[in-house]
């Protein structure tokens, strides 16, 4: 593997740049820190200053971070709280925005392949990304926290679903079957994580959360990693995999004591958001190919377009799943949530780029969309969210 001392040194210290600059500039406009840090690593990047090359020390770093995300979205995401109508109107908005981006998808891409890739990238969410802000926001339980978090993970379930079935190299029977075989595995994984749910094992997961041991770190990287290793022995996405051992470990962790459960998922925390997923933010910006949007004078035009359909392909069709009788305000903050998308747009694009189904010039207009979907969308719908919920208070002597 390439090694870079440049990289060793820079990235890290971007690390803590950051979140310096996001509450620097916090004084003045809602800035979230991973807009800094795909912006640094941009600066940093080849196709800036070129401190920083793009090599395989940092991307199998970051490509972890961005298990270590997807596993976040996973274990945060109570599928008991989604279910019925906000399920079903989540998972028929993503359909239709599939319809719809695929069509897209094939007038732009000019051929099957490449309008199928366009158009999973236009239908994505970018839940793990957006969870942070929702929880820091204080948002996860409220019926709009609920319905943001219905459509992100139908948009980063279903993308990674579609990547399995069509993207995968098989015929999409064989796609279809293997994918079967990987779900009756998870139910399985998720059956016996249900029956380990023990006394004796959150004893001893409790009696290792103070010590050098840190056994549940260590059983919830083991899964992470074996699932992320199915998906890819069965030439599926490992966000599947990641996702999936998500979901796994918060069913295997939610017999704990409510003391020892926290303390878990802070250390988890700790781990995603403290060490690797900002390095994949921050990779995101090294291996941004500027060049090959600026040079490109039709990736230019995609770029804006790009940044439409997100809103009108994927953010309009996730607003239907607002709750009943919310304000205009909160059905605008939550298509933009919606639109929100970008690691599933990186994923996915690096396949057409290799695979020769996607021009490098398109790729770069997509994850431009992307990334300036992450800088623009979520302050602004946190703005609207706020403005709405400043409405529904009442007033000083009413009533």
């Amino acid at each position: 593997m390439e090694f870079s001392l440049s990289a060793l040194i820079i990235v890290p210290t971007l690390a803590v740049v950051a979140p310096l600059l996001a509450g620097l500039v916090g004084r003045i406009a809602r800035v979230h820190v991973v807009v800094f840090e795909i912006l640094l690593g941009l600066l940093v990047g080849p196709s800036v200053l070129g401190w920083v090359p793009s090599n395989g020390f940092t991307t199998q770093i970051a490509d972890f971070g961005l298990a270590f995300l997807f596993f976040m979205a996973g274990s945060e995401t109570d599928f008991s709280a989604i279910k019925g109508r906000l399920a079903a109107t989540a998972l028929a908005g993503w359909l239709l925005s599939l319809i719809i981006g695929v069509s897209i998808g094939i007038a732009v891409g000019l051929s099957a392949v490449g309008g199928i890739i366009i158009g999973i990238a236009l239908t994505s969410t970018a839940l793990g990304t957006i969870m942070p802000m929702l929880r820091d926001a204080h948002e996860m339980s409220t019926p709009f926290g609920r319905a943001v978090i219905a459509v992100g993970a139908v948009g980063e379930f279903g993308p990674l679903v579609a990547i399995s079935l069509f993207l995968s190299g098989r015929t999409t029977a064989g796609a279809s079957v293997v994918l079967v075989a990987f779900v009756v595995i998870s139910a399985i994984a998720v059956f016996a994580a249900s029956r380990g749910r023990t006394a004796s094992f959150y004893k001893l997961i409790a009696s290792t959360l103070h010590t050098s041991t840190q056994l549940a770190v260590r059983i919830v990287v083991m899964i992470v990693a074996a699932l992320a290793a199915l998906s890819i022995a069965l030439g599926l996405d490992m966000l599947l995999g990641a996702f999936t051992a998500g979901v796994i470990c918060r069913v295997l962790l939610s017999g704990a004591r409510p003391e020892h459960k926290e303390l878990i998922e802070t250390k988890l925390e700790a781990v995603s958001f403290g060490f690797l997923v900002p390095i994949f933010f921050i990779n995101v910006g090294i291996t941004f190919d500027l060049h090959a949007l600026l040079s490109n004078g039709r990736a230019l035009i995609l770029l804006p377009i790009f940044v439409l359909f997100l809103l009108v392909v994927r953010g309009v069709p996730g607003g239907f799943a607002a709750p009943p009788g919310s304000r205009f305000a909160d059905r605008l903050a939550l298509v933009l949530f919606t639109a929100t998308g970008l690691p599933i747009i990186v994923a996915v694009t690096a396949i057409g780029v290799d695979e020769k189904y996607l021009a490098p010039g398109t790729a770069s207009a997509l994850v431009g969309a992307g990334m300036l979907s992450v800088l623009l969308f979520p302050a602004i719908a946190m703005g609207q969210r706020s403005r709405a919920r400043k409405a529904q208070r009442p007033h000083p002597g009413s009533g």
